[in-house]
């Protein structure tokens, strides 16, 4: 199969929502208190246009903080203490950041690389753009154990509550190697099973254990779950692989055997991320009493498709 047709069925047969058992209960009331702003720094540069003609620029933000709601917290849970988001369309290198303004960490800014929406493929553009913009705004409104907790697993909430959202990329698949707290998909999916095995609201408790302690692995997951999280990322490789579940996703349109995603190629990609790394970014984590302290943090460009 084609990279073209690959995309194109992936667009057509889209996964599947799970039901959020947050919404039984209706909103949080925190949400109307939260103010939602939009930045473009340039009008006519061509991510941009893009940005403001592929998605309702006047609800892509508030429907990002309504995800976070729903998946992390209750109406009866504590939040923490965030009073503005402003998301930043700007040119930049990399993907995206997040980070608490210098004067007042409760008002967080993300900030959008306007030159990595341009070169999206169109079929692709508005998922990941709103997806994009679901994983920053959690990293607004997330525990972090007192600054302690790793950053694998604050990456891996963000795209697990990405991934709830309906808002996975093709890319994205389930890996039966590494560590557990490699961050991003392989971390969500991780997390994803921890909420299938251990049920409805796992990934909640997770979040909120961490509002006002700090992180201490072995004693965090045994009082959580009963396990190690070694044993836990074992038993969940092995289940793995003895289903055969490892995700097969096809190839996005544009990219090609020469390595590229989009108009960019690969190396092209890890060097944007890597003079991203080296301009010291930051996103502001939320503390137990609902400060928000910054902490380094960059979303990573989607990896290359083995092939």
């Amino acid at each position: 199969m084609s990279s073209a047709n690959s995309a194109q069925t992936a667009e057509q047969t889209p996964l599947p929502i799970r039901p959020c058992p947050s919404l039984q209960n209706g909103p949080h009331p925190r949400i109307k208190d939260i103010k939602l702003l939009l930045k473009v720094a340039d009008l006519s540069c061509q991510g941009a246009i893009d940005f403001l003609g592929t998605v309702n620029a006047g609800l892509v933000v508030g429907e990002a903080v309504n995800h976070v709601f729903q998946w992390l917290y209750t109406p009866e849970s504590t939040v923490p203490g965030t009073r503005s988001v402003t998301l930043i369309i700007r040119s930049m290198e990399g993907v995206a950041y997040t980070r608490g303004k210098d004067l007042d960490s409760d008002h967080k800014e993300i900030h959008f690389s306007a030159d990595y929406i341009s070169n999206i493929p169109a079929e692709r553009k508005k998922n990941e753009i709103l997806g994009v913009v679901c994983h920053e705004m959690v990293h607004c409104f997330q525990f972090d154990a007192c600054e302690s907790a790793p950053s694998g697993l604050i990456e891996g909430i963000a795209d697990w509550v990405r991934l709830c959202s309906g808002l996975r990329p093709p890319h994205w698949k389930k890996r039966a190697d590494g560590e557990w707290d490699a961050g991003y998909e392989r971390t969500g999916f991780f997390l994803e099973y921890l909420e299938q095995r251990f049920g409805e609201g796992s990934v909640r408790r997770v979040n909120e254990t961490m509002r006002n302690m700090k992180y201490e692995e072995e004693s965090f997951w045994k009082d959580l779950f009963g396990h190690h999280v070694e044993k836990l990322w074992e038993d969940y490789c092995k289940e793995l692989k003895e289903t055969e579940a490892v995700d097969e996703i096809p190839a996005i349109e544009g990219e090609s055997s020469e390595g590229r995603v989009g108009n960019l190629t690969q190396p092209e990609l890890e060097k944007a991320n890597d003079a991203e790394a080296g301009q010291g970014t930051v996103c502001a984590r939320a503390t137990s009493t609902g400060e928000a302290t910054p902490v380094p943090h960059m979303l990573k460009v989607p990896p290359q498709n083995p092939t």
